[in-house]
This record gives structure tokens, C-alpha cells and sequence, in this order.
């Protein structure tokens, strides 16, 4: 994985033990948001990246950079040959929501320019990222997009189990990527919801979202095929739910939140009591912390701990389910719950308080929330192995 945080797994853990916050304000954003906005933005500039990642071709989109980066770490990880990557019994799924539309401004002014192909046209689908991974690992497996939003990479690992589970792919390498970009800033600065200050997630006093970016995949497989390799966790649960209730709003009662939340208990064979820590969704946006915050007193009753670590990494679009997924597991292999920032007054009409300090727990289940636009709501459980 690569976010704010930092540009492995061991460099995301430390962050988050240590309370660290990757949000600041960064002047290579191409945007008049430049230097006024805090963003969780990663350091290395887009020419930096590529050099670093030994990437020579052109057009070649911030995502993929990211995306590239992260592939590596998971693959490496999992002790997976380039060959076993490039099976046919070898799934491929990323999730994203600007893919190649981060070069929207490049495109724009080629296209108005002298005529001339422009370098960007072939890198602009949203399937970008999964092609250019194909291309550099020579993928022969299932290879799919998932654009659902910010619960975009949370269904490519939901969509990948289920490939396995169905005997689709014996392996399945699933997760997410995106990257600031004018286009995405802009966007989301017209539905109001960027905060001017550092975000304050489940806080009576939050104003809106700091964007953010990054990638993670994972490698998931069928426990017989394991063969001895490290373990980090076991996915038990999983469900999406689409309320429909508005395009970029979640119903007031958390109606697909809820829903979710329980498929995937339900799919687990677990209690709601079983469940030690939730990372939630906990955008800070006015709509989804009170939307999410109801739907948990419903799913729960009496609500575990709880937090959201987009305090720390912003919110990072695609890629966020992904992200926090595995910072769920690292919770399990740490027996840690990491603490939220900035956290001061809960939202009064339900009084819910996340997790402020590190603390040692004894975890066996936790969940991961991600609900993006269009009510597409996922929770993910993950379960000590």
C-alpha cells in the first residue's frame, strides 16, 4: 500500500500507532485550491513516481503509478512469481473512480490543440489502471474495473472472494487506487462538502472531507492453497447494498449502511457482539457520519469501539476501501486499535465517541465500512487467522 501515511505497509503501521497525520496542504496540486485546502497527499511528484517505478512509457497516469507501486508490495508479500501472477487462474481487480480521468486537463489541451493523437486518449478510461497492469505483468486471468464510488475497492475485494468462492480464479489480487487531480478537487468542491480545516470525522463540529489518495491491493486465496506462506488474516464477511437513495447522500436512518453491515454479519455466522473494532466510513461530511453513526446503533445496539482513519490519510476515493482494509488487519495482527484524530465533541443526536488513543485489544473480528455515492454501501469483516 502507498498513501499520506506512508509508502509501504510497515510505514502505514508506524503512522498510525504514533498518531500521525499525512494531511497538509501541497503546492504540486495543479489547482487554485493549491496551498488553500488541506489534502492527504502523497509526496512524490508524478515524475519522481515514475522514475522510482522504472516506468518509461508514455501517457502513464498518476493512478497507475500508484496503483504499480502497491501491486508490487502485494504480490511480493504474498511470494507470488511473476509467472503465478499471470495465470489464467489468476483475477486481477482494482477499484477506482478517476483512473485515467486524472489527465483530463492534458487531454483537454491536446485535444484543442494542433490536432495531433494525443499521448492521454489510450491512458483515459476508467479501466485504465487494469489495463496497464495487464500490459506489465501480462495478466491471462479474470480482469475487471469496479467504479462504485468511494466503496469502489472494498467491492473488488468482495468481488474477488466471490470469484474464488464460485471457482473462477484460484487467487485473486484485489484492491484500489486514486489520485488527486484538478478534476476530482474541482468536483468535489462543487457539492460543497471539501472542509477548509484539517477534518474532524464523527465531530459535532465538522465541516467536510480532506481529499486524499493512494492504492493497496491484497492477495486473496483459498486457505487449502496457502502452502505454509504468511497469513494475515481471514476474510469471514462480506455484502454491498444499494439504497438508491440519492445520488451523492445516504438516507438519514442509514438504511444501506445498516443493510450491509448486517449482510455481512450475517454471511460471517457472527454476533454483532463478536465485532471488536469498526474502521468506519467516517467521511466528516455532515450526511454520512450521522447517516453511519444511526446505522451502527441499529446494526449494534451498544456500539464497539469504533474510528475513522481518514483523519490521518484524507479520504481517498476508490481506494479507500481497500486502504482501510488493510489497516483493519493490521489492527487484528497488532491486537491494536488505532486512534482517530482530532476527535473533541460528538454529534449530538447520537452521541457516539470513535477511539482517541492506541490502545491494546484483544481482537478477533473487525469490520471495515465503506458507503460511496448512490447509496452503494460494503462492510468487510475481517477475522483473526
Amino acid at each position: 500500500m502507498i498513501s499520506a501515511l506512508g509508502n509501504d505497509t510497515p510505514e502505514n503501521l508506524a503512522a498510525l500507532q504514533q498518531g500521525k497525520s499525512g494531511i497538509s496542504r501541497l503546492p504540486f496540486i495543479e489547482s487554485k485550491y493549491s496551498g488553500v485546502l488541506p489534502f492527504g497527499g502523497i509526496s512524490p511528484a508524478t515524475p519522481e513516481l515514475r522514475d522510482q517505478m522504472g516506468v518509461t512509457a508514455s501517457g502513464v497516469t498518476r493512478t497507475s503509478l500508484l496503483a504499480l507501486h502497491a501491486f508490487r508490495e502485494a504480490i511480493a508479500d504474498a511470494q507470488l512469481t511473476r509467472q503465478q501472477v499471470s495465470m489464467a487462474d489468476t483475477a486481477v481487480i482494482d477499484g477506482t473512480t478517476v483512473g485515467g480521468m486524472c489527465l483530463t486537463d492534458e487531454f483537454y489541451q491536446d485535444a484543442t490543440g494542433n490536432g495531433i493523437a494525443s499521448p492521454y486518449l489510450s491512458r483515459y478510461d476508467c479501466a485504465s489502471v487494469s489495463l496497464f497492469l495487464q500490459s506489465e505483468y501480462g495478466l491471462q486471468g479474470i480482469i475487471n474495473t469496479i467504479n462504485t464510488a468511494c466503496s469502489s475497492s472494498a467491492n473488488a475485494i468482495l468481488y474477488g472472494a466471490r470469484l474464488i468462492r464460485n471457482g473462477l480464479a484460484r487467487r485473486a489480487i484485489v484492491g484500489g487506487t486514486d489520485s488527486l487531480s484538478k478534476i476530482t478537487i474541482n468536483g468535489f468542491n462543487a457539492l460543497h462538502i471539501l472542509s477548509d480545516e484539517y477534518c474532524l470525522p464523527f465531530d459535532r463540529d465538522r465541516k467536510g472531507l480532506n481529499l486524499g489518495e493512494g492504492a493497496a491491493f491484497l492477495v486473496i486465496e483459498k486457505e487449502e492453497d496457502l502452502r505454509g506462506r504468511k497469513v494475515w488474516a481471514e476474510l469471514t464477511g462480506y455484502c454491498n447494498s444499494t439504497d438508491a437513495f440519492h445520488p451523492s447522500s445516504l438516507s438519514a436512518g442509514g438504511d444501506g449502511p445498516a443493510l450491509a453491515m448486517s449482510g455481512a454479519l450475517q454471511l460471517s455466522g457472527l454476533q454483532p457482539e463478536q465485532i471488536g473494532f469498526i474502521n468506519a466510513h467516517g467521511t466528516a461530511t455532515g450526511n454520512n457520519d450521522e447517516s453511519e453513526s444511526r446505522a451502527m446503533i441499529r446494526v449494534f445496539g451498544t456500539v464497539p469501539p469504533f474510528g475513522s482513519t481518514k483523519s490521518g490519510t484524507g479520504h481517498t476515493l476508490g481506494a479507500a476501501g481497500a486502504i482501510e482494509a488493510v489497516y483493519s488487519i493490521l489492527s487484528l495482527k497488532e491486537q491494536q486499535m488505532f486512534p482517530q484524530l482530532r476527535f473533541s465533541e460528538p454529534i449530538p443526536e447520537t452521541g457516539l465517541r470513535p477511539e482517541t488513543t492506541l490502545r491494546p485489544a484483544d481482537l478477533q473480528h473487525v469490520m471495515s465500512n465503506s458507503f460511496g455515492f448512490g447509496g452503494n454501501c460494503t462492510s468487510l469483516i475481517f477475522s483473526k487467522s
